[in-house]
C-alpha cells in the first residue's frame, strides 16, 4: 500500500473521502450509561456531554421528557461553547447571551434582543438524528437533511435489554487499525495465547480474562478443550472469507487429526464492526467509531443466547481496568501496557496479564503508532482478510465520492438481509464442519429465551452476550 492509500483509509475529518464513507452509517455516540447519575455524578443535575466524532465536535443532552439531543457545539450566534451550556430541562442555553436550543436544534429563546425581535425563528443550530438501541445512543452524521437507513436487525440490536450489555474504552490510535486487529482470525493464536489452562470452575466472577482463557470449545474423546488449548497448539489456521451483504464472514479451520477440526466462524460487519464468539451461548458484537484520526472508541456489546445477564457484575469486571466517567484504559504506553517479562517467559505470550485480555488488543493496536505506516508492512497468506478488507475500503470510498451508496448496513435496499449475523467456535467433525457449524448456529438462535417462549432463569455473571433492545426514536 502505498502513503496516499494510507492517508485516504484513515483520514475520517468532515472533507475527507473517508470521513463522507464514515458519515453514511449510524455511529455510536455514547452510552445510555454515561447519562446515569450513579456512575458519573455530574449527570444528576445536568445531563449534558462534550462528544467528538470523526473530527467533529458535537454536545449531547438529554431533556426532561428523556429525549437526547445532538447538536454541533458551537452556539450560531458567536461560537461559544455549547457543552457548559446551562440544562434548563427543555433545552439548552448558551451562558454567553443566553441564547436557548431544543433538542431538535430550535432556537427558543434571544433574551438580549429588543421585545418583538424574531431573530429567534430564523436561527437553527445544526442538530442529527440520533437513537437509543440496547444501552446505546446512536447517531447520524450524514448530510443535513438526508434519509439514514435503518439499524440492521442484527442480533444485538434484537434481542432484550436483560440479554445485552454494553460497555467501551478508548485507544489512542486510528480507527482502521483498531478494526483490522479485530478481523484477523490467525492472531488469536498468539497475542492471546496462555501457557497454561485454568478449569472455568476455579475463576472468579471478576476474572473477565480467564473466562475467555477456559471457554469451552468442544470435547475430544470426552475431555473438554478450553479454547486456549486450541489456539496455542494449532497456530497455522487455514482462513477463509466469503462476502456477504454485512461484509465478510471469516472461517478459520484448524485441523487437529484426520477426524476433528477446530472451526471458528466470525463476521466483518463493513465499515468497523466485528462479531466474535465468546463462549457457546455468547457473542461479542464491536464496533470502532473515530473520536479523530488518532483516538478511537470501541464499543462493545455481549449478547446472551441463554440466560439473562448481571449488568452490575459484568460492569464491575471492566471497571477493574478502565476508569470512569470518561473510560479511559489504566493500561498505556504511560505504563507499558503493564508489560511484565517474567509473565512473558512464565504465564502468557505477551506478558500483559492474564484477566484482561482487552488490554492485548490495545497493545496491537497502539504500538503500531497513532496512525499505522502501512507503506512499511510485509502482508502474508494469513493477512487475505486485512487485504481483501482494504479493497472494499478503497473500493466504498470511490463510490461514495461518485455519489453512489454505501455498501453493507448503510445500504437500505439491503435492510432485509441484515439478520444474525451468527459464529461458532468449536470442534467438528472434519468432513462435516460446513454442516456441523450452521446447527451449531440454528440451534444456538433457536433455543435463545427472547426467540422462544420466555424461560425463567437466574442472571449469570459471566461476560454474555450483546444486543440491542427495539430502537426509540430520540426527539429530531
Amino acid at each position: 500500500m502505498n502513503a496516499e492509500q494510507n492517508e485516504l483509509i484513515t483520514r475520517v475529518g468532515p472533507d475527507t473521502p473517508c470521513g463522507a464513507l464514515l458519515r453514511s452509517y449510524w455511529q455510536p455516540a455514547a452510552l445510555v450509561d454515561e447519562f446515569n447519575p450513579a456512575l458519573d455524578p455530574r449527570m444528576d443535575k445536568r445531563p449534558v456531554k462534550a462528544v467528538r466524532l470523526m473530527g467533529q465536535d458535537f454536545v449531547l443532552f438529554r431533556n426532561d421528557q428523556g429525549n437526547y439531543g445532538l447538536l454541533d457545539r458551537h452556539c450560531p450566534h458567536r461560537g461559544a461553547d455549547l457543552s457548559f451550556g446551562r440544562a434548563e430541562g427543555d433545552g439548552l442555553r448558551c451562558p454567553f447571551h443566553g441564547w436557548k436550543f431544543d433538542v431538535a436544534g430550535r432556537c427558543l429563546e434571544t433574551p438580549a434582543e429588543p421585545v418583538g425581535s424574531k431573530l429567534c425563528e430564523r436561527v437553527k443550530q445544526r442538530s442529527y438524528p440520533v437513537i437509543e438501541k440496547s444501552d446505546v445512543i446512536f447517531a447520524w452524521l450524514g448530510p443535513e437533511g438526508s434519509i439514514p437507513p435503518p439499524l440492521p436487525a442484527f442480533d444485538c440490536f434484537r434481542a432484550p435489554t436483560t440479554h445485552t450489555f454494553a460497555f467501551k474504552g478508548l485507544w489512542n490510535a486510528n480507527w482502521l487499525q483498531a478494526f483490522e486487529v479485530g478481523i484477523d482470525p490467525a492472531h488469536p493464536s498468539f497475542l492471546h495465547r496462555f501457557l497454561q489452562d485454568e478449569a472455568l470452575a476455579d475463576i472468579g466472577s471478576n476474572a473477565a480474562g480467564k473466562q475467555f482463557r477456559s471457554a469451552s470449545a468442544g470435547a475430544i474423546d470426552g475431555e473438554q478443550w478450553p479454547m486456549t488449548r486450541i489456539m496455542r497448539e494449532f497456530a497455522q489456521p487455514d482462513i477463509s472469507f466469503e462476502s456477504k451483504p454485512w461484509g465478510m464472514q471469516l472461517t478459520a479451520l484448524r485441523s487437529m487429526n484426520k477426524e476433528l477440526t477446530h472451526v471458528r466462524v466470525t463476521q466483518a460487519i463493513f465499515p468497523a464492526t466485528f462479531v466474535i464468539p465468546l463462549s457457546e451461548t455468547m457473542t461479542i458484537t464491536q464496533m470502532h467509531v473515530p473520536v479523530d484520526d488518532t483516538h478511537t472508541y470501541w464499543y462493545s456489546y455481549f449478547t446472551s443466547f441463554a440466560g439473562p445477564l448481571d449488568k452490575e457484575s459484568m460492569r464491575a469486571q471492566r471497571q477493574q481496568f478502565i476508569s470512569l466517567p470518561d473510560y479511559i484504559p489504566n493500561a498505556g504506553r504511560h505504563n507499558n501496557w503493564g508489560f511484565s517479562a517474567e509473565e512473558q517467559r512464565t504465564q502468557t505470550y505477551l506478558g500483559m496479564g492474564e484477566e484482561d485480555i482487552n488490554v492485548h488488543d490495545q497493545w496491537a493496536v497502539e504500538s503500531m503508532g497513532a496512525i499505522q505506516d502501512r507503506t512499511r508492512e510485509h502482508l502474508g497468506t494469513s493477512d487475505k482478510v486485512i487485504m481483501a478488507n482494504r479493497r472494499v475500503l478503497l473500493k466504498a470510498i470511490a463510490t461514495v465520492r461518485e455519489g453512489g451508496v454505501a455498501p453493507g448496513i448503510a445500504d437500505a435496499a439491503q435492510a432485509q438481509h441484515m439478520v444474525g449475523p451468527d459464529t461458532v467456535d468449536g470442534i467438528a467433525p472434519a468432513g462435516q464442519w460446513p454442516d456441523w457449524w450452521q446447527a451449531q448456529a440454528r440451534a444456538k438462535q433457536e433455543n435463545a429465551p427472547w426467540t422462544s417462549p420466555p424461560v425463567r432463569t437466574e442472571p449469570v455473571e459471566v461476560p454474555a452476550a450483546a444486543s440491542t433492545s427495539s430502537a426509540r426514536p430520540v426527539q429530531k
